[in-house]
């Protein structure tokens, strides 16, 4: 109830007394009325301020309510337009794309690969992986031998039929090193000869060559195979038809073995010299005895390497088999997908499931499918966790009085935020945000649980309007309670996703990026568009129409009735100083004969003091501009029916009035509430040292699927991980060869680098070009020694003494290129180990084109590529005596292999050790830096902690500002910043608890937790912050108000993860959902229980005290014993009569804002939508209102 003008005074029997908690014990009440006053100093300009904020919102609110049916369809249209926007997402599985930092030298370095090499990589690898369906079983039987063979055979049998062609094993297989042969048919054959690369246990015997898919055909036998081929027979019988003798060389230095002596210290492929592979890539769990001998093994792997797209594109270009198809690198990829996936389920159904050893396959697209699969929507889910949502929303808003319920309230919210969350989505696609699994399993339902938060508490504001509120108001005076939590909650969620943002991560950075907008979109839509609904709803009811079923008349319409207040006496109040509420004592009777409810002003002299109730009515009023909550008081429910059942009447604000505050806020409560948090704070500040980094691909895949049993078993036996170490352009290479060795030294100390066989070549493509050189400079010394080649012929010697010879007379000089007098002076290779600058890039270019199993083996990748050059011992003309440099060279790289890397920590020595050894390089001016898995998804742990620590302290300030500007009270956001820190360590340690690794997922919501955690926090904040009383009452009434709608808030988000539950992906079970559930769970309690207890402790001053005029015969001044806080209604009314309290504010008017309601000082009959025939709203006079 307003009064009528600014300058009419208020009788002293119409004040309202202070509660009795408030009065010291000596208190006498004075004789003269006080004058109201205003808190003096630095709060006038915060309640200016706010005031002024909340004139703005109620203006809007007023505009949406006077035009609701527009802009609900405006508001609808946007937001449908948004979502078509979905059209257009694009989502993004690439790992390197998703996981690698953005602007981190590692992505730097990986665009230099990726521009000197293009986007693929050499080979793709397919494994097998067997083990013993009994743990721990040996493994080095001929019996489990045999059945490796058998998966192994079936899966090197896969063909799959695609553009009308068979593709197989050996057609798209990964070939090392396959020799340049002038006559094409002959290169044809001994390229379906050439074996594939096959990394196998099983080529330490003949059956390994089983394996080998390819066949050729020579007239008058029969085809030949790996089973049945003898390569020196092969030379003789092709002898005639080319030249081979370079070939027959290439074979005798491969040293093409019959049979491995066994698998210890690992096997060889069809290479002796330079494929010899690793016992650490063929077995793993073994065990020796105390001389070193392999006694035991646990599991075998056989690697099959296939080429990558762009090179089957490239082989098969312009050949005959593809011509009649329109061959494109796309069809090759599709290829290459269609037998792996052939791959994987032959492999893993060759053995039968009586077997005593099972197999694992895996491949790169099993990976691939992987992460399609986790990134799809689940519709199923989607729809289900929206249904429930929307079940929660109707029954929660349901209220036994039809004119109250606000089921469809709840529907049409609901379906409101999933339109804003959509519209908010499409935004991003249409803004080229890429989409990832986190957006389309996570986003829709965390943002539905947000969104709905804001819908209950605008709701549950709307259903208590202050008494004497106009109709056409009710919108208004709804956002001028709640408008500023909720933009305040809003704007604090957006500025923690945008602050989440600052991890480097792509895919977390775009979930950022899209969470905020989807955020500020459902802003919007709860700001825009549910007023609206809000406000038709509020016709359906003046209407007396069923909720939900608003065709139909509601049997239980209640009188609304409204009192105005008596004339006020000689005091006044200086025009535009203050603005005055008052809400008189009436009591509501039901009468039993009419069953009509009566409302009945008593006279002055019966007016009896109101109660100590701490929660009666203290609050301020809507039109005094500090109270920008909820409303003062809860309308009189006055029903059809006198009486009610208990459990009608009961709901979380009734709990929360008179069970959980007045338990909460007692001393010996408080003592505990204290203890209890402090002890949780001290358990998470060790359970953060628990906490460990990571975040494996076992935790990604789902559980109980062949696809986790593999991953599983990889990383328990064979926890290997190829590397490059990548020298760049920029310095001299043939002046640099030492620092180069030196380099590739350092880097083979390091601990996790697997060393190699003391039996094994080099593995860098420098020491492979070294010792061919040397290897030929022997040749040329023993030709020239014994007379063969001499200063002026080299056709009676070797090829390697005529490739030396060329070599030897280079001068480097473009002007003087040949120097015969060289070939006795020079060696290739000084004493030192070096190559003669000089002759750098000449050799460079005859090691390429002449020694490619070599090559192949060193993995060298250089760029620019080394020109062709084709050595021809009898060539006559002198022209092969030129030989054409290569250029200098911007990318080369050194392979190694890293082992024993389980932990995060482990991967983060080896990180760093290469990191040390390459500055060191840096240093004597050869540029280089690591290259492979382990730089690109775990180099981010290196700097991950100092970015969380980092992105949650600038949000944390960031808070502080938003909440002190909105707020207009530093006091309090103080107190905010607080809880919220706590919050986040706590999540941080339970987290540690769980088991749960840190890794850039859970630091982002670790740092939205910030945000998230304000939707708990604030509004119980700015209800104490706007409430008149002692801290006690304060807080009393902020958890009367805001209970309800922040716990019906805090079920709505568990609802909606509550759908994450049922993911079939482990990861999203543990990362989000059990992180986000204990994220609610924490904000609900410190919200709802720790804030409170610290506001009645710590809390901030009120911002506008009162000042009463008190009548000796009214006022008892005797306070309570015990100084405890009194409840419940006077005991002098009678039974059938309520109590509706009086009470008065003061507060700072605004200036009045373009298009803002004022109120009249005249008495005007309110607003109604059917006119006054309906005869449901009583007008305003001077009289008591009678039902």
């Amino acid at each position: 109830m307003r009064v009528g003008g600014a300058h009419a005074p208020i009788p002293a029997s119409m004040t309202r007394s202070p509660a009795l908690r408030e009065l010291p014990p000596s208190y006498t009440p004075p004789a003269r009325a006080a004058a109201p006053q205003i808190l003096a100093g630095s709060l006038r300009a915060p309640l200016w301020l706010r005031a002024y904020f909340q004139g703005l919102l109620f203006s809007l609110g007023f505009g949406i309510q006077r035009h609701c049916g527009k802009v609900l369809f405006l508001g609808l249209l946007a937001f449908g337009a948004l979502a078509l926007g979905l059209r257009v997402a694009i989502i993004e599985t690439n790992l390197e794309q998703l996981w690698v930092e953005v602007g981190s030298r590692v992505s730097q370095e990986l665009h230099y690969t990726k521009e000197k090499l293009g986007e693929e990589a050499a080979y793709t690898s397919q494994m097998l992986i067997q083990t013993s369906r009994q743990e721990g079983e040996n493994i080095l039987t001929p019996e489990a031998l045999g059945l490796h063979l058998q998966a192994a055979l079936t899966a090197s049998k896969v063909q799959v039929s695609l553009y009308g062609k068979s593709w197989d094993l050996n057609k798209i297989c990964y070939k090392s090193g396959v020799p340049l042969i002038e006559n094409g048919m002959i290169e044809r054959m001994i390229e379906k000869l050439f074996p594939c690369v096959i990394l196998t246990p099983l080529d330490c015997f003949w059956e390994g060559a089983k394996l080998q898919g390819g066949s050729a055909y020579l007239p008058g036998r029969p085809d030949i195979q790996w089973t049945n081929l003898d390569p020196e027979q092969l030379l003789e019988e092709l002898g005639p038809f080319a030249s081979l003798e370079g070939f027959r060389e290439l074979l005798d230095k491969a040293q093409v073995p019959n049979v491995a002596d066994e698998l210890s210290g690992g096997c060889h492929g069809f290479s002796h010299k330079f494929m010899h592979w690793q016992e650490e890539l063929l077995l793993g769990g073994t065990a020796r005895n105390p001389q070193g001998q392999l006694l035991r093994a646990e599991a075998l792997q056989t690697t099959f390497l296939l080429m990558s797209p762009r090179q089957l594109y490239e082989h098969f270009r312009g050949d005959y088999q593809t011509h009649d198809i329109g061959w494109s690198e796309e069809q090759a990829g599709t290829v290459l997908q269609a037998w792996q996936r052939r791959f994987v389920q032959l492999a893993q159904e060759a053995l039968p499931e009586n077997a005593s050893q099972q197999i694992h396959a895996f491949s790169s697209t099993t990976l691939d499918d992987i992460l399609h699969a986790f990134s799809e929507v689940s519709a199923a889910r989607l729809v289900g966790g929206y249904l429930l949502m929307l079940a929660y929303a109707c029954v929660t808003m349901l209220r036994w009085d039809c004119a109250q319920s606000q089921g469809a309230v709840g529907l049409a919210g609901v379906l409101l935020v999933a339109l804003a969350v959509a519209s908010g989505l499409g935004l991003c696609a249409l803004l080229g945000i890429t989409f990832n699994a986190a957006t389309t399993q996570v986003l829709p339902f965390l943002a539905l649980g947000i969104g709905v938060d804001h819908i209950f508490l605008l709701a549950h504001a709307f259903t208590e309007a202050l008494p004497g509120t106009r109709l056409q108001d009710r919108m208004g005076e709804c956002l001028q309670r709640t408008g500023t939590s909720v933009a305040l909650a809003s704007i604090n969620n957006m500025a923690a996703f945008l602050m989440a943002a600052l991890v480097p991560i792509p895919a977390l950075r775009a979930f950022s990026l899209q969470a905020a907008i989807v955020v500020g979109c459902t802003f919007v839509a709860v700001m825009l568009v549910f007023p609206a609904i809000l406000s038709l709803d509020l016709r359906r009811r003046h209407c007396q129409r069923l909720d939900v079923l608003c065709c139909f008349s509601s049997p239980c319409s209640a009188r609304v009735i409204q009192i105005l207040p008596q004339e006020l006496g000689d005091r006044t109040v200086p025009v535009g100083i203050a603005h005055l509420t008052a809400t008189v004592q009436a009591f509501t009777h039901c009468e039993a004969s009419s069953q009509h409810v009566v409302t009945i002003l008593p006279s002055q002299a019966h007016l009896v003091p109101p109660p100590s109730d701490p929660l009666g009515s203290e609050l301020f009023s809507p039109g005094g501009s500090t109270r920008d909550l909820l409303g003062q008081e809860e309308q009189p429910r006055q029903k059809a029916a006198c009486r009610s059942l208990p459990c009608a009447r009961w709901n979380l604000t009734h709990f929360a009035r008179f069970q959980f505050a007045p338990l909460l806020l007692q001393s010996q409560a408080k003592a505990i509430v204290l203890v209890l948090f402090g002890t949780l704070l001290g358990l998470s500040l060790y359970g953060a040292t628990l906490v460990q980094d990571g975040l494996a691909l076992t935790d990604v895949v789902p559980r109980g699927t062949k696809e986790h049993d593999f991953l599983s078993a990889q990383l328990r036996y064979f926890s290997l991980y190829e590397v490059a170490l990548v020298t760049q352009g920029g310095f001299d290479y043939a002046h640099s060869q030492r620092a180069l060795f030196d380099l590739h030294q350092r880097f083979s100390s390091l601990k996790a680098v697997l060393p190699p066989p003391a039996t094994q070549a080099p593995r860098t493509w420098l020491h492979y070009y070294r010792n061919w050189l040397q290897g030929i400079q022997a040749a040329f010394d023993q030709d020239w020694a014994s007379g063969r080649i001499t200063r002026h012929s080299y056709r009676n010697g070797s090829e390697d003494g005529a490739l030396a010879y060329k070599l030897l007379i280079q001068t480097g000089d473009s002007q003087g290129p040949l120097d015969f007098g060289q070939l006795t002076t020079r060696k290739l290779v000084d004493r030192e180990g070096l190559i003669p600058p000089e002759l750098f890039y000449v050799g460079l270019t005859v090691w390429v084109s002449s020694d490619p199993l070599g090559l192949a083996a060193s993995q060298a990748n250089f760029y620019p590529p080394p020109p062709e050059w084709l050595h021809d011992k009898y060539d006559t003309t002198g022209e092969n005596l030129r030989i054409p440099p290569a250029q200098p060279l911007e990318f080369a790289q050194f392979p190694f292999l890293l082992r024993g890397l389980q932990k995060t920590a482990d991967f983060m020595e080896a990180i760093e050790g290469a990191r040390a050894a390459c500055a060191e390089a840096g240093q004597a001016g050869v540029h280089a830096y690591p290259s492979g898995s382990p730089f690109l998804f775990w180099e981010q742990y290196l700097g991950l902690r100092r970015c969380f620590l980092l992105a949650v302290c600038i949000l944390l300030v960031c808070t502080f500002l938003i909440c002190a500007l909105l707020l207009l009270n530093p006091w309090t956001a103080a107190l905010i910043v607080l809880v919220l820190a706590m919050m986040t360590v706590e999540l941080f340690g339970i987290m540690g608890f769980l088991g749960i690794k840190l890794s850039a997922i859970p630091v982002v919501i670790l740092v939205a937790s910030v945000g998230i955690g304000i939707e708990f926090t604030v509004h119980v904040a700015l209800g104490f912050l706007t409430t008149q009383g002692s801290r006690n009452l304060r807080a009393a009434h902020a958890l009367e108000h805001t209970f309800a709608p922040v716990t019906d808030g805090a079920i709505s988000t568990l609802l909606g993860l509550l759908m994450l539950a049922g993911s079939n992906f482990d990861f999203i079970v543990r990362y989000f959902f059990v992180v986000l559930t204990v994220l609610t769970l924490l904000g609900l309690l410190h919200g709802l229980v720790l804030l409170p207890v610290l506001l009645s402790i710590l809390g901030p001053p009120p911002e506008v005290i009162q000042m009463y005029k008190e009548s000796p015969e009214v006022l008892s001044p005797s306070a309570p014993e015990g100084g405890g806080l009194r409840w419940g209604a006077s005991p002098s009314l009678p039974q059938s009569f309520a109590r509706v309290t009086t009470s008065m504010t003061v507060a700072i008017h605004p200036p009045p804002l373009p298009g803002a309601y004022i109120h009249p000082a005249s008495d005007e009959p309110p607003w109604s939508p059917a006119a006054t025939s309906s005869g449901n709203l009583t007008s305003r006079g001077p009289g008591p209102a009678t039902g």
